[in-house]
């Protein structure tokens, strides 16, 4: 299709009476949504890239589908998560395939950790290594359904949490695969899967798929993207946290003794008597947890703790910890060397040995320039890390590549027409930038409320005080409130008060806490019980979906800025002071601007939803930079006291359809 005939396809879906628009009133376009439309036709027929900011309420699903399968070019399709892949697939792609009669191949394409291995699954049953009759009866039901599944994909199979220990014991990982040399090759579903995605016109992957497969090229979609004419990347705002996570490097104690515990498994199973697997296993197992006792050092610990890497490095503990480490590695290797010819297995846990040795050697070494490292600790476990500072090389290396369309799109993605926020740190700088604002009707429908008179994040009264304020507005709501914080020890401070708060005052409101349950499941407790206030922390702040008068209030405890003793913050800030700018303006502010442009985003899903943002940090009113940080809000109408705040709920109260 030649570039004007792709931007006029488009224009005719879109218009009042083409195939989009309908009569039943079901789907109807938008402006905004037109505008990006017709901006990602013009950026795919030009094979260009293009950097999108689509508000709530936008669209943007349609607006950069509906060109893509319009192009008829072979597209990838990059999302941030494995339920937004599927939303995408199930949903969204089948309506324009039969509201446009394509007869384009789709096809879905996640990480081999979300598919059933036959070959795990069968030594499962023989294992005496699950941990509970939970987890049993959990096997059984997995080997039933694998009697029927086409796909292999676990999300088939209702009330199955993805965090469930069973899943790791049958599925695979890059490190226990065992390629061609399975027994099971034949049947794999991984393999079925990377190969219907060859053959498809369209290809719907994650973010970390993405990134593992630059890194690793272990995914199948380093074979898949040289043929591609048009790359998407939605909720490209979680593009550079993803990346991160794959080009580091990491030696953890969980890799220590998953590897331990393979070899022990393996050796007696497939070399019986040939080596001491239990002297190898537990030398390994030694070092993991000598390792973890060096980077805690007396520490008390509750959750992960994130260190400087000088606050290790170079103690005698430490080093003689990682010594260890990779002579309990060199003995792995020697012993399973002598025996790995007789076992595919036995031949991946060598290899697989080897890998560790060569972090343990490469964190003994100086880090690379233009790294940083760092070691997180936990109360059971242990990661020395090193990472580059963004993704910049390695974006740019994937657009100097085959020429095709590269589009990223999000509903937060800078504070400026430039989109600086998001382009400086992927190296897009010179790439066309699109601001399509949200039709929503923010001044009439939402009030923002600043308490000026309120304790600052600093003051020791904070926490409560945010806990107080959130009751006495939850308690006008009748719950209906979400209230977000920064920390995960502000997340207990503020429910502790709330609980304590409800009871004295007889409200029959539920608190619901992040981490007492999964994400999933305290989110429909909030849905169907709306007298309930959920607190949550990091996760909780963006991908979250509630329209409607289910929630109607969100409140945030303070500006999120990035923590300035973070070794990867530390780093950042260190880089742009050399290059003589202030890190303050530059990092920090737009870091907090994005990171509340994500959570003040919870409140209004729909154009008919109201509701009220609450930020408990009188900085944002009356600090030199709070305007900066109030323009990054939906251009919402304020209030200038909690009377006027608890006034507007009172309205929305009465209005509760319940």
């Amino acid at each position: 299709m030649r570039p004007g005939e792709l931007e006029q396809a488009v224009v005719a879906a879109f218009d009042i009476g083409g195939p989009l628009s309908r009569a039943d009133g079901a789907y109807a376009p938008r402006e905004p949504q037109q505008r990006m439309a017709q901006a990602v036709a013009q950026a795919i027929a030009a094979r260009e890239t293009l950097v999108v900011e689509a508000g709530t309420g936008v669209g943007k699903t349609f607006a950069y589908l509906v060109p893509a399968l319009l192009s008829g070019g072979r597209t990838l399709i990059s999302t941030a998560t494995k339920s937004l892949q599927d939303q995408l697939f199930m949903r969204d792609l089948p309506r324009l395939l039969d509201t446009f009669a394509l007869p384009l191949r789709a096809a879905l394409l996640k990480g081999r950790g979300s598919y059933l291995c036959l070959h795990r699954m069968q030594q499962a049953r023989h294992s005496a290594e699950l941990p509970d009759r939970r987890a049993v009866a959990q096997l059984a039901r997995i080997e039933r359904w694998a009697l029927q599944t086409r796909t292999g994909d676990f999300s088939e199979i209702d009330g199955l949490d993805e965090r469930s220990p069973i899943i790791p014991v049958v599925s695979s990982t890059r490190d226990n695969c065992l390629g061609t040399e399975c027994p099971s090759y034949r049947d794999c579903h991984v393999v079925r899967a990377r190969r219907e995605a060859m053959e498809a016109d369209l290809v719907v992957v994650n973010h970390h798929l993405f990134f593992a497969d630059m890194v690793l090229r272990d995914s199948g979609v380093a074979e898949l993207l040289p043929s591609v004419e048009v790359a998407i990347f939605d909720e490209a705002h979680q593009l550079p946290e993803a990346g991160l996570n794959f080009l580091g490097r990491m030696l953890g104690s969980a890799a220590l003794f998953d590897f331990a515990r393979d070899a022990l498994a393996e050796g007696l199973s497939q070399a019986r008597g040939l080596q001491e697997w239990q002297e190898v296993a537990a030398g390994v197992e030694r070092a993991a947890r000598a390792l973890r006792l060096a980077c805690a050092g007396g520490r008390e610990l509750r959750g992960m703790l994130k260190l400087r890497w000088n606050e290790c490095a170079g103690q005698a503990e430490f080093e003689a910890a990682l010594t260890q480490s990779a002579q309990a590695l060199e003995q792995a290797i020697d012993a399973l060397a002598a025996v790995m010819e007789s076992s595919p297995d036995l031949h991946r846990l060598h290899e697989r040995a080897a890998e560790l040795y060569q972090l343990a050697l490469l964190f003994a070494r100086p880090a690379d320039p233009g790294a940083v490292r760092w070691v997180d600790v936990g109360v059971h476990q242990v990661r020395l890390v090193e990472s580059p500072l963004d993704v910049r090389e390695a974006m740019q290396e994937q657009l100097q590549g085959t020429p095709k369309a590269w589009i990223f799109t999000s509903a937060t993605l800078g504070e400026d027409e430039q989109l600086g926020w998001f382009t400086e740190q992927t190296g897009l700088g010179d790439s066309r930038t699109l601001r399509v604002g949200s039709p929503f009707d923010y001044a009439s429908h939402a009030r923002l409320y600043v308490p000026r008179h309120f304790p600052k994040p600093s003051e020791p009264d904070h926490g409560e005080s945010v806990g107080l304020l959130g009751a006495r507005l939850a308690a006008r709501l009748g719950g209906r409130t979400f209230i977000l914080t920064t920390t995960l020890r502000q997340l207990q401070t503020v429910s502790e008060v709330l609980r304590q708060r409800f009871d004295e005052g007889g409200h029959r409101i539920e608190v619901l806490v992040q981490g007492t349950a999964p994400k999933r499941q305290l989110l429909q407790q909030f849905v169907q019980q709306p007298a309930s206030v959920l607190v949550g922390s990091a996760s909780f702040w963006e991908g979250i979906d509630v329209p409607g008068e289910a929630l109607q209030c969100v409140l945030i405890d303070k500006l999120p800025f990035p923590p300035p003793n973070d070794p990867l913050v530390e780093a950042r800030v260190q880089r742009l002071e050399a290059e003589g700018r202030n890190a303050f303006t530059e990092y920090f502010i737009a870091e907090a601007a994005i990171a509340l442009k994500q959570g003040a985003g919870r409140l209004i899903r729909t154009e008919t939803d109201r509701g009220l943002l609450v930020v408990c940090d009188p900085r944002l009113a009356a600090s030199h930079y709070g305007r900066r940080l109030r323009d990054a809000l939906p251009p919402m109408t304020q209030v200038a006291d909690e009377a006027g705040a608890q006034a507007w709920l009172a309205e929305l109260a009465a209005s509760h359809s319940d």
